[in-house]
């Protein structure tokens, strides 16, 4: 596996700078917000409790994403320090985001909100475990908020890794909005040559009717993907007696061992339809905003062109059996190659209210439920194509009822006990999770909460901070089927506290903060209680697993520079009982499990760099760059594993983005984003580079072009990964995409 490659990220940043350099004169930071196209007006603008959190923070705003083919609402996530997102094609429903000492499977460690409802998945983990995305559109979103670690008393251990807050736009005045864009991927690689098509449509209407403000949508995204998995052997025995079929077709070239592999086919382009209802409806009377929220989603993915590379010396394809290609024998199976398709739709409704009681003092309330109305994965025997092929198709797997609800109170009341600034932030919280696999397994968890913390500026330049979080999980109902019995798990009861500690000091024009947490993640329904079993694999739930117990510091600098800031971050993060999906075979069968890691160190430094006046008043810098060494300290059932990288962590990370704003209508820009590579295993033995199943370095440069023809109108053209690098995520990364887009407001 390549090293870190300094040459290739110094290269990307300058050439973000020397595009900045070719423009002129500098201006204050204000004239650049000034000089917003759009006012974004946010939900309960007048909002308390928006600087009450501790985290070291990171903020967007549509401005500040004028340079992102912004198709979904984590493509605005993907360039802000310390993120990666898992996103494998436009439109993905396994868009898993790792901030962090936090992989991208290590989904239960972030969470994420819109409009105050909660849009991460804790129903499972890994690549099922992406938050749900898509039911928030890019297009009404007015600013995304990234605290990072587990620093504010507010939030429990499931934001280890950090929180993404997304505040969406109220309309003011009556508007209709339409927007229509189209994409077209090409993919070449390992045997695959494609030329994949999308487009999105979105649809708003909003108005201002008194104190109601009133906000309607719909949104379809329809996406043909590259292949996502690769069909591959290495070289086997045949068994005595048995004779291979030659055959022809194959690509040779090595698994993410370096193991010499023959490539046999490849599962083809997933079809994709996704459609989204939204309805919000908000209430402003006397410092108090009220909004409640509605999104419907409905999607499709369809795999219906599986190729076989297979054929015999007469051009027949070959669809089972064993085969011979250039001395390599191996085994293949007709459901190798067989179709599926999944379908799933989805509930969310939320509400928020907060405003003043009493004279000084505010009350926030927050309620949501999320609920699965159908979610099921379907597939064949085989191929169509194939002589074994019988039609229709099997459920794999139907969930039953399925969801969580939340409730959430907060009070903020400044000068306590009469002490000028001596404030309290207090709260309760209650989260239920409910999974069940028709004729499988399920379980239930729920999890209630206090906290309080109380913030004091010691003197002019210091600033304290200290709270905790008090919490009672419980595991209940717990079962799965086994040979037509159902078997039972006991129920459980964890209680944790969880103190937090920051102190800041303001020298002049330097803000030091120093923050210092615990937090106990603990675990989910799919990790305790998802049990399943297919053909050639199995999945074992742990019902007896600890909680992850993290000890987390950071220490943070941050300083104006003209008309932007810096921003240093130098962390350590510190878990016991690290949650880890393991993987082993017993019997011929793959088994996967969850089992602890029993210590994970993770040190780190993030260094951010925002300019709103680079060398001239139009011109403005979004740069980071991150370090993390994330590393496994201690593992008693397996002592062979410590001191190995823990897996899908870059060591290196960068992104940037670079907007030139030539006058009031047009818009140029780019950005670039980069990761070291990785493994992709605890033992640390997949050192291969640029085949399936790696995890390679990459380097994707963007760019974007945006022409407002008229009041109403604006044209949007783009390119992602414009050099047509070709890099794995374990699946593939997108090739070299074009983008069209149109927007109209009337």
């Amino acid at each position: 596996m390549s090293q870190f490659n300094t040459h290739r990220l110094l290269t990307c940043i300058c050439l973000l700078l020397t595009i900045g350099k070719s423009t002129g004169v500098s201006a204050d930071l204000q004239q650049a917000e000034d000089h917003q196209i759009e006012e974004i007006v946010v939900w309960g603008t007048r909002n308390p409790f928006s600087d009450s959190s501790n985290n070291p923070v990171s903020r967007i705003t549509p401005r500040d994403a004028e340079s992102i083919n912004a198709m979904t609402t984590e493509d605005l996530v993907k360039f802000e320090p310390g993120i990666i997102i898992r996103q494998r094609f436009i439109g993905d429903a396994n868009g898993t985001m790792g901030i962090r000492g936090s992989n991208m499977f290590q989904t239960a460690r972030s969470m994420v909100f819109a409009d105050g409802v909660p849009l991460h998945y804790f129903l499972q983990t890994r690549w099922n475990g992406s938050p749900r995305w898509s039911l928030v559109s890019a297009d009404e979103i007015a600013e995304i908020s990234i605290f990072y670690g587990p620093f504010s008393a507010e939030y429990g251990g499931n934001a280890m890794a950090g929180v993404v807050n997304i505040e969406t736009a109220i309309p003011t005045e009556r508007n209709f909005h339409t927007q229509i864009s189209g994409f077209q991927q090409n993919f070449d690689s390992l045997g695959s040559d494609n030329k994949l098509n999308g487009h999105k449509i979105f649809l708003s209407y909003g108005d201002k009717i008194g104190d109601f403000s009133v906000y309607g949508s719909f949104n379809r995204l329809t996406n043909d993907s590259h292949p996502q998995s690769y069909y591959f052997s290495k070289d086997k025995t045949v068994p005595a007696g048995t004779e291979a079929t030659p055959v022809s077709g194959g690509v040779m070239d090595v698994n993410e061992y370096n193991d010499t592999a023959l490539y046999y086919g490849n599962a083809g382009a997933t079809e994709v339809t996704a459609d989204q209802l939204k309805f919000k409806i908000g209430y402003e009377h006397n410092d108090w905003f009220t909004m409640v929220n509605l999104a419907f989603e409905d999607r499709e993915s369809n795999n219906i062109d599986v190729r076989n590379y297979l054929k015999t010396d007469d051009g027949t394809p070959m669809w089972n059996g064993w085969v011979e290609q250039n001395g390599m024998q191996l085994e293949i199976e007709s459901d190798d190659f067989a179709f599926d398709k999944s379908n799933r739709k989805s509930l969310l409704i939320g509400g928020r209210s907060r405003g003043p009681v009493g004279d000084y003092s505010y009350l926030e309330l927050g309620i949501s439920h999320f609920s699965i109305l159908e979610d099921e994965t379907l597939s064949t025997n085989a191929n169509p194509a194939d002589p074994a092929f019988v039609p229709g198709y099997d459920t794999s797997r139907e969930y039953g009822d399925t969801g969580w609800s939340t409730f959430d109170i907060k009070l903020l009341k400044p000068d306590i006990l009469s002490v000028d600034g001596l404030n309290l932030l207090a709260g309760y919280h209650h989260d239920r999770y409910e999974l069940e696999i028709e004729n499988s397994s399920g379980g239930k968890s729920q999890t209630q909460a206090l906290f309080g913390q109380i913030a004091y500026p010691v003197s002019t330049s210091w600033h304290l901070t200290l709270g905790g979080r008090y919490e009672k999980w419980e595991s209940e109902d717990g079962f799965y089927i086994k040979r037509g019995v159902t078997q039972h798990h006991p129920d459980r009861t964890e209680n944790h506290f969880s103190p937090k500690f920051v102190l800041a000091f303001n020298p002049g024009a330097w803000h030091l903060t120093y923050s210092v947490a615990r937090a106990y993640r603990f675990p989910i329904v799919e990790e305790l209680f998802q049990n399943e079993r297919t053909t050639r694999s199995k999945s074992v739930a742990n019902a007896y697993l600890e909680p992850e117990a993290g000890l987390h510091h950071n220490l943070g600098f941050e300083t104006n520079l003209g008309s932007g800031s810096v921003r240093l971050n130098i962390f350590n993060e510190k878990i016991k009982d690290v949650i880890f999906s393991q993987t082993g075979i017993v019997g011929g069968t793959s088994l996967r499990t969850f089992l602890p890691v029993s210590e994970v160190v993770t040190n780190g430094v993030e260094l951010s760099i925002n300019q709103y006046n680079l060398f001239d008043k139009n011109l403005e810098l979004r740069l980071n760059l991150s370090y993390l060494d994330a590393e496994i300290t201690k593992n008693d059932p397996n002592p062979a594993l410590e001191d190995n990288v823990f897996p899908r962590m870059p060591r290196w990370r960068a992104n940037g983005l670079l907007t030139w704003h030539i006058n009031d209508r047009w818009n140029l820009g780019g950005g670039i984003r980069y990761a070291s590579n990785s493994f992709g295993d605890l033992d640390n033995g997949d050192t291969a580079d640029s085949v399936f199943g790696t995890h390679d370095e990459y380097l994707f440069v963007n760019l974007k072009t945006s022409y407002r023809v008229s009041e109403n109108l604006k044209l949007s053209v783009g390119m992602d990964n414009v050099t047509n690098e070709v890099a794995f995520v374990h699946h593939p990364w997108p090739g070299r995409t074009l983008f069209l887009e149109a927007s109209l407001d009337y």
